[in-house]
């Protein structure tokens, strides 16, 4: 049977952070389960903004779903690093896709996004990862986001991406024939989150509650933020790499002043 790539049936090990109950991850994995093999391994609940946490204090627990998923009690992180390394050590995926998260993930989005997390644990672990999320808190158009992920993948495998990719893909949440296409785009920014919500327990206690993020404020041609406003399929390359090397050299010269100021 020939997949996506062309040639043998692939695994796929699809996750997310919206939890295995999520409805667009049964779609997702329904859809991708026509062409490939599909190992969905994922939260047991929500746990949207985890980022790359790993549970190093407890053991995890992995237990099969009632839907034929595997759910474990534990983060998106988590769910792919014990799939990669333990629990699929028989047949390991050839792929990791996360989502699709009930939500956008972009611009700064991604320093906090479990989604995110799940797919760059996947290209720490030496596979083509791609995140995937929809533009909408309560989306109604998952089958767009399968129909980008499937169109993604037919592609993946005379791509010319840097092996270190991973792609953070957001889908406006439209029918497939209004979207237009896909961009090529960079990391927007938003305005920084508003206040946090003070509120009171029964007790009196103060408690609090993260306030929402900001607006976008970059979010000009060539962001994520404008080609999904437009109804455009975003698709922006991440890398792992955090280093600033055009600030190497003059952090080198500022390291050398310290160090003749003693």
């Amino acid at each position: 049977m020939q997949n996506f790539f062309g040639f043998f049936l692939v695994h796929i090990l699809l996750s997310n952070d919206d939890g295995y109950l999520a409805p667009g991850l049964k779609i997702l994995a329904d859809c991708l389960s026509r062409q490939a093999r599909v190992t969905v391994v994922a939260p047991d609940r929500n746990r949207s903004a985890a980022s790359n946490s790993l549970t190093l204090q407890r053991p995890i627990r992995a237990l099969p779903a009632e839907n034929g998923f595997i759910k474990v009690d534990g983060t998106p992180t988590d769910c792919v690093h014990l799939a990669v390394t333990g629990l699929l050590k028989n047949s390991l995926p050839d792929m990791v896709i996360s989502g699709p998260n009930d939500g956008p993930n972009m611009g700064d989005d991604v320093l906090y996004s479990g989604t995110v997390a799940a797919a760059t644990e996947g290209r720490h672990l030496g596979l083509p990862a791609i995140a995937v999320s929809m533009n909408s808190y309560q989306p109604t158009h998952y089958l767009s986001a399968c129909r980008a992920v499937e169109r993604l993948l037919s592609q993946l495998a005379g791509s010319s991406l840097p092996a270190d990719s991973i792609l953070n893909v957001n889908v406006p949440d439209l029918p497939w024939e209004q979207i237009k296409g896909f961009k090529a785009t960079r990391l927007g920014a938003r305005h920084k989150s508003e206040g946090v919500v003070e509120q009171k327990d029964p007790r009196g206690l103060p408690i609090y509650w993260v306030g929402p993020p900001g607006d976008a404020q970059d979010a000009g041609e060539g962001t994520d933020f404008h080609a999904v406003r437009n109804g455009y399929v975003s698709v922006t390359p991440l890398q792992i790499d955090l280093t600033r090397y055009d600030s190497l050299p003059k952090l080198t010269d500022w390291l050398r002043q310290v160090a003749s100021s003693k």
